[in-house]
């Protein structure tokens, strides 16, 4: 039984290791082998593309992203703008339509969603009505850089590269500790990804600003997001999903621990898909780099929920054995404790503020698993109001 309960605690000791320091560390050393691998752009590629913006209830920011696109530096005879309203039941569809009646002269057309079934369901809807060569999507609230589409359309230099995201930057990382704690996650996160597109491919994007060739693109289930399901897709049928972050996108991030909690439920819909959502992810004689990055940068993380009750629970149990697991069983109750005097005096402590945060996105993950076992998982959201 000693000996069952060992190999419990240390293999979900290293999952949480790994996730967290070991494959970020490897990455860069990998990364070393590939320092002469540079992201390749050609400028003058600059196809016919369809920018889509998916909005639902977004009448706060909706006329700032449509003023926003108009000032994209691209082509007008080769962009058209399409808004595909997820059963709008505010003003966002009357403002659409005015600005449209406004604008004529420019090529924007609203789609309305009759039932909302969420993101992905309405980009599946409205995809039927691109004719163009390319679709870039982007969020209602993400304010483009004005030579965003043309860095992502660079990107594509060959017809193995099915997938382009771009870079999303926090605006407001230094309003509060929140803000500050999810700015300082995501740009270590983006120095991962830019290092996996380098040498192979990514492994998720994000929702702010990503683009597909039309004939690439695939209806997923809407309960999925394409964050997380188009680069894997790509990757299992032979193709490259990777980053330019040279086009950029800003948004805020949640300045309210409720806010950035509900998103990371909302991520964690279907977490449990996740952790191995295809066998042939494990053909590493085939996907090469693509099977050590997923392992490394998604199975590991999608299972750092339950690697932390299996670690707590076998230490306790294992603390008879030996003063090591007394140590370490100790350090454990340290860690928890630091995030419990954070969320109660709301101290501005850096180290309280990271374990924290760290411990809101494994609570975060948990609820995922109970909302998808109990059949609660939806495939929409409410939004949070703070990154408004």
């Amino acid at each position: 039984m000693e000996l069952l309960l060992k190999i419990l605690f240390y293999l979900s000791g290293f999952i949480i290791v790994w996730a967290m320091i070991g494959y970020p560390v490897s990455l860069r050393l990998i990364g070393k082998l590939y320092k002469n691998r540079k992201l390749m752009k050609n400028y003058s590629h600059q196809p016919t593309v369809t920018l889509m913006i998916v909005a639902h209830n977004e009448q706060k920011v909706i006329l700032d992203k449509l003023n926003n696109i108009l000032e994209l530096d691209y082509p007008e005879d080769k962009i058209e703008f399409l808004i595909s309203s997820d059963n709008s039941t505010d003003n966002t569809n009357q403002i659409v339509k005015s600005f449209i009646e406004s604008h004529k002269e420019k090529n924007i057309i609203l789609y309305e969603v009759n039932a909302r079934k969420g993101k992905t369901n309405a980009q599946n809807e409205a995809h039927k009505k691109v004719k163009t060569e390319f679709l870039v999507m982007t969020d209602a609230n993400s304010i483009m850089k004005k030579d965003a589409i043309k860095e992502l359309m660079a990107a594509f230099t060959s017809r193995k590269i099915a997938y382009v995201t771009g870079k999303l930057s926090i605006v407001n990382n230094e309003v509060n500790d929140v803000s500050s704690s999810e700015a300082s996650y995501w740009d270590s996160d983006l120095a991962i990804r830019e290092l996996e597109g380098r040498i192979q491919t990514i492994t998720a994007g994000n929702g702010a600003i990503y683009a597909c060739r039309t004939s690439d693109y695939y209806d997923f289930n809407p309960i999925q997001c394409h964050d997380s399901a188009m680069p894997p897709f790509y990757a299992l049928n032979g193709k490259r999903a990777i980053c330019n972050h040279d086009a950029i996108a800003y948004e805020k991030a949640g300045e309210v621990i409720e806010d950035e909690f509900g998103r990371k439920v909302r991520m964690n819909r279907i977490i449990l898909n996740h952790i191995l959502p295809d066998l042939r992810i494990l053909n590493i004689f085939k996907y090469k780099w693509f099977s050590y990055f997923y392992f490394g940068h998604r199975t590991c993380r999608y299972l750092l929920w339950c690697s932390h009750l299996i670690v707590f629970l076998t230490n306790a149990l294992l603390i008879p054995s030996s003063t090591f697991f007394v140590v370490t069983f100790g350090g454990q109750i340290l860690f928890y404790l630091l995030a419990l005097i954070k969320a109660v005096t709301k101290t501005n402590n850096k180290l309280s503020t990271l374990i924290y945060y760290y411990c809101v996105t494994i609570l975060a993950q948990w609820v995922g698993v109970y909302k998808i076992l109990t059949g609660k998982s939806k495939p929409f959201w409410e939004k949070a109001e703070t990154t408004r």
